[in-house]
């Protein structure tokens, strides 16, 4: 299976704030992992997907009140049962913040299982992303 790029628009809104007046990091963080929930329930029931870890979450820029932030997300690799997906934000087309993050699918016992899906990468792009996450 390809990789599948997803977006989610944000607007930055006051109780979005930390007392610098850029986006707090904590909904950064909500909004990155909201990204990645929707790229691996594109693919998993999502009632069988739980997060477990935020992996380098970095902001390369502030974000301002006013702004609209577009989170793009895509599953990038996959384990027996555990998914990964990148997720870019970028802001008037720059990139703001971007971070990877890892899903386990379980079954009705909270237990992991395997899910069956294979992720291939098609472009240098894809197969950079891959080796990124495969040393996470």
């Amino acid at each position: 299976m390809g990789m599948q790029t997803l977006s989610v628009y944000h607007l930055v809104k006051s109780e979005d704030l930390n007392h610098h007046r850029t986006l707090f990091a904590g909904r950064g963080a909500e909004w990155l992992v909201e990204a990645g929930f929707i790229a691996a329930a594109s693919m998993l029931p999502p009632e069988f997907i739980l997060c477990v870890k935020i992996h380098g979450m970095e902001f390369s820029r502030p974000v301002r009140p006013g702004e609209i932030v577009c989170f793009t997300s895509r599953v990038v690799l996959t384990g027996r049962s555990r998914v990964i997906a990148y997720i870019r934000a970028d802001v008037k087309g720059e990139q703001a913040v971007d971070g990877f993050i890892t899903f386990v699918y379980v079954d009705e016992q909270g237990k992991a299982r395997p899910h069956g899906i294979v992720i291939e990468a098609d472009t240098l792009e894809e197969k950079a992303l891959q080796e990124r996450a495969k040393n996470l």
